[in-house]
């Protein structure tokens, strides 16, 4: 199958494993592109350039297929000198780069001369027509349904995805609440040239997180996330649990973000992770949670979903036609 995307890239797939933060290691990001899609780390899972250095050189050991770097600006509470992390992902000779957060603009013109390819995530069509504007190579726009950060829009991926695409001239990514061939195929027949995949990744066979959690997704259904952080104007997408409903609770009080800091925080999360205590910290994963139904290795994944979207493409729609 080949797309804008896949030709831009050069990758074997139009499936983007989404940065996702302290699960975008160099064994996820190397599965990924292993199996043909576009592996990606993130940059700030490593506390320090020098720590992502020697990822990207873990990566690059494990696969000699490309990967990209994810570097997320402006959402960590934390003070970081972004400058030196993009020193580090231009030095290393990345030449694929997802940004997000807030505008790459302070760092194009660096990736630019140095042949780096800018994929940015946004959540608003104004947003991604900026992006085209300052010279990204590939808008990646996230739905409602999605994990993190969806904003504060609410419009869902049937109808944001074909919003952007007709209206960039640059590839678009469909990203948020896709997990399976047929999101695929939905997302090439509304316009875009691939899909950004973060919780179906987090729940394979590689992803760095405890099986625990991973199980915990498989029994989810659709209905098992809720909406955090909007009094802050800050959105966020979680696993709904103890932690998530006591949160919106503090909210709904007219509660600051002080008040439920201690119980977001990157410590508590990190307990999750690792434990698999659902209960322990925030759990950001999305709505195509309810999707999700096994924990595959990452090429079973991808083989998978290129197999059923074939299927869908060849068969099932073109006896509709018929």
């Amino acid at each position: 199958m080949k797309t804008r995307l896949t030709e831009l890239l050069g990758i074997e797939t139009p499936i983007i494993c989404g940065g996702m933060m302290r699960v975008g290691t160099a064994e996820l990001a190397a599965a990924a592109s292993n199996a043909g899609a576009l592996g990606v780390m993130t940059a700030l899972t490593q506390p320090t350039p020098e720590g992502l250095v020697a990822e990207i050189e873990k990566c690059r050991s494990l696969t000699d297929k490309p990967f990209g770097v994810n570097l997320t600006v402006g959402v960590v509470a934390t003070e970081i000198n972004y400058d030196d992390y993009v020193d580090a992902i231009i030095d290393c000779g990345v030449k694929i780069v997802e940004t997000a957060g807030r505008s790459p603009e302070p760092f194009m013109e660096r990736f630019k001369s140095n042949d780096v390819k800018v994929i940015h995530k946004c959540v608003a069509v104004r947003h991604a027509l900026k992006s085209e504007r300052i010279g990204v190579d590939v808008v990646s726009i996230d739905g409602f349904e999605c994990a993190g950060h969806p904003g504060e829009q609410d419009v869902g991926g049937l109808v944001l995805f074909p919003a952007a695409a007709q209206a960039l001239k640059i590839p678009v990514v469909a990203s948020g609440g896709i997990a399976d061939g047929r999101g695929l195929v939905a997302a090439l027949a509304l316009g875009c040239e691939g899909i950004n995949m973060g919780s179906r990744f987090l729940v394979t066979q590689e992803a760095p997180i405890h099986e625990g959690i991973k199980q915990k997704i498989v029994e989810m259904d659709e209905n098992q996330t809720r909406l955090i952080f909007r009094s802050y104007k800050n959105t966020a997408r979680v696993y709904r649990n103890s932690i998530a409903d006591e949160v919106a609770a503090i909210e709904a009080a007219g509660g600051d973000f002080g008040q439920v800091h201690h119980l977001v925080s990157g410590a508590n999360q990190e307990k999750a992770w690792s434990t698999g205590d659902i209960e322990a910290g925030m759990v950001t994963v999305g709505m195509s949670g309810g999707l999700i139904n096994d924990i595959p290795t990452c090429e079973e994944l991808v083989r998978n979903i290129m197999a059923d979207a074939e299927e869908i493409i060849g068969q099932r729609l073109a006896s509709a036609i018929a």
